[in-house]
């Protein structure tokens, strides 16, 4: 706000300076400027995204940790070598990031085109478009961030943490959601017009990683032919390195750089096609 306050000062004392100065200091600080206007914009909503941010973790550790945990412990024992409400807590707080990606990444971003037309609008500012899309990126990483840290609280809580280091779950929980938030963004700004697109996106690509990525079970139980379910899914490459900060899953070197190198490339891949295709659908 440290801007605007200024420039409005700056219009009240007469002193205002020259529109191409404005534009360029409006553009020096665009991305940040962007998500301070989401920000904002978000206050409007903001008590049911906590009070949903909130309730949705105790609910999933309710159900899942303590129900169905109690009778794999008692039936199978401990999983991964730790109750299973320890293995199963930081593969929740990486799939409900991911979940939270996908309603960022694709109504949200065709109402900005077609329907609320705030990509247009922000356009018609000094904002470049390859600011709107970071800024837009940005902006809903702050809501990722936000929810992980809420669900981490929920989690020491209830006692589903045994590692020193286990919030790092938070961060990377947002690297995840920002990598497959970023591919969805950038699919949802090719697209004119929505049919059944995120609705078959939603069944048949986010409930599949959410089902056979290792959230609930190690990905070694599965039958072989659905592995690959898990090799390409950002959800399972985020809850190994969940689990290693939650409770120090063993892991080698190597595929701790393997998992961290899958994440960065898909949120490399799907930042860089979204800022063209943002850049091409707001210069035409």
């Amino acid at each position: 706000m440290t801007d605007l306050c200024e420039l409005t000062r700056l219009a009240d004392s007469g002193r205002l300076p020259p529109p191409a100065a404005v534009a360029a200091r409006v553009r020096a600080r665009g991305i940040w400027l962007y998500v301070e206007t989401w920000l904002l914009a978000s206050r409007t909503w903001v008590v049911s995204l906590l009070i949903v941010a909130v309730l949705e973790p105790i609910v999933y550790l309710l159900a899942l940790g303590w129900g169905l945990g109690s009778l794999v412990d008692r039936q199978v024992g401990v999983a991964d070598g730790v109750p299973y409400l320890v293995f199963v807590g930081p593969a929740l707080i990486v799939a409900t990031g991911v979940m939270a990606a996908h309603q960022e990444s694709t109504y949200p971003v065709m109402a900005g085109f077609k329907w609320r037309r705030l990509f247009l609008a922000a356009q018609a500012t000094p904002l470049m478009p390859r600011q709107i899309a970071l800024g837009h990126l940005a902006s809903v990483m702050c809501r990722y961030l936000a929810q992980a840290t809420l669900f981490w609280l929920v989690l020491l809580a209830f006692g589903a943490t045994r590692s020193a280091w286990s919030w790092l779950v938070v961060p990377i929980t947002g690297l995840t959601a920002w990598a497959f938030g970023a591919c969805v963004t950038a699919y949802a700004a090719g697209l004119e017009d929505e049919g059944y697109e995120f609705a078959l996106l939603q069944r048949f690509v986010v409930m599949p990683m959410f089902l056979f990525a290792g959230t609930f079970f190690p990905l070694s139980e599965l039958p072989a032919y659905l592995h690959w379910v898990g090799w390409i899914s950002p959800i399972w490459h985020g809850t190994e390195l969940a689990r290693v900060a939650s409770y120090g899953a063993p892991m080698t070197g190597a595929a701790l750089a393997l998992h961290l190198s899958v994440l960065l490339g898909y949120a490399a891949v799907g930042t860089i096609v979204t800022t063209r295709r943002f850049t091409r659908r707001l210069t035409r």
